[in-house]
Protein backbone atom coordinates (compact mmCIF):
# COMPACT_ATOMS: atom_id res chain seq x y z
CA UNK A 1 0.00 0.00 0.00
CA UNK A 2 2.79 2.42 0.46
CA UNK A 3 3.95 1.88 -3.41
CA UNK A 4 0.66 2.60 -3.96
CA UNK A 5 0.77 5.91 -2.03
CA UNK A 6 3.50 6.59 -2.77
CA UNK A 7 2.90 6.60 -6.97
CA UNK A 8 -0.52 8.61 -5.97
CA UNK A 9 -2.91 5.75 -6.75
CA UNK A 10 -4.66 6.83 -3.16
CA UNK A 11 -4.38 9.98 -2.82
CA UNK A 12 -8.04 10.25 -3.18
CA UNK A 13 -11.48 8.28 -2.97
CA UNK A 14 -13.56 10.12 -5.78
CA UNK A 15 -15.28 6.36 -7.18
CA UNK A 16 -17.73 4.02 -5.91
CA UNK A 17 -17.75 0.24 -6.56
CA UNK A 18 -20.31 -2.35 -5.72
CA UNK A 19 -20.64 -5.63 -6.28
CA UNK A 20 -21.50 -9.01 -4.65
CA UNK A 21 -18.94 -10.92 -3.35
CA UNK A 22 -19.12 -14.54 -1.92
CA UNK A 23 -18.62 -13.76 2.11
CA UNK A 24 -16.25 -17.18 2.59
CA UNK A 25 -13.73 -15.50 -0.05
CA UNK A 26 -13.78 -12.11 1.89
CA UNK A 27 -13.55 -14.15 5.39
CA UNK A 28 -10.45 -15.90 4.03
CA UNK A 29 -8.98 -12.64 2.48
CA UNK A 30 -9.28 -10.66 5.15
CA UNK A 31 -7.51 -13.92 7.59
CA UNK A 32 -4.89 -13.82 4.93
CA UNK A 33 -4.05 -10.23 5.10
CA UNK A 34 -5.26 -8.93 8.42
CA UNK A 35 -7.33 -6.47 6.86
CA UNK A 36 -10.97 -5.64 8.72
CA UNK A 37 -12.03 -3.21 6.57
CA UNK A 38 -13.99 -4.17 3.16
CA UNK A 39 -13.30 -0.79 1.78
CA UNK A 40 -8.93 -1.25 2.84
CA UNK A 41 -9.30 -4.52 1.40
CA UNK A 42 -10.97 -3.63 -2.05
CA UNK A 43 -8.21 -1.10 -2.18
CA UNK A 44 -6.04 -3.75 -0.99
CA UNK A 45 -6.36 -5.77 -3.67
CA UNK A 46 -7.04 -3.41 -6.88
CA UNK A 47 -3.55 -2.03 -5.39
CA UNK A 48 -2.11 -5.70 -6.03
CA UNK A 49 -3.22 -4.94 -9.53
CA UNK A 50 -2.02 -2.04 -10.43
CA UNK A 51 1.72 -2.70 -9.28
CA UNK A 52 1.97 -6.19 -10.63
CA UNK A 53 5.08 -7.23 -12.20
CA UNK A 54 3.60 -8.83 -14.46
CA UNK A 55 6.01 -12.09 -13.49
CA UNK A 56 3.93 -14.66 -15.11
CA UNK A 57 3.67 -12.47 -18.34
CA UNK A 58 7.46 -12.20 -18.54
CA UNK A 59 7.91 -15.78 -17.32
CA UNK A 60 6.13 -16.92 -20.28
CA UNK A 61 7.90 -14.56 -22.82
CA UNK A 62 11.36 -16.43 -22.05
CA UNK A 63 10.39 -19.85 -22.60
CA UNK A 64 12.95 -21.49 -24.59
CA UNK A 65 15.26 -19.08 -24.32
CA UNK A 66 17.26 -20.82 -21.46
CA UNK A 67 20.57 -22.19 -22.89
CA UNK A 68 20.07 -25.51 -23.15
CA UNK A 69 23.96 -26.24 -22.18
CA UNK A 70 23.04 -24.88 -19.16
CA UNK A 71 23.33 -27.30 -15.89
CA UNK A 72 20.27 -27.88 -14.53
CA UNK A 73 21.01 -30.57 -12.00
CA UNK A 74 18.25 -32.89 -13.09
Amino acid sequence: MRSAEKIGLLREKDRRITGRISSELIHEAKARTGIDSDTDLIAFALANIALEDNFGEVFRSLEGTVDPELDLEF
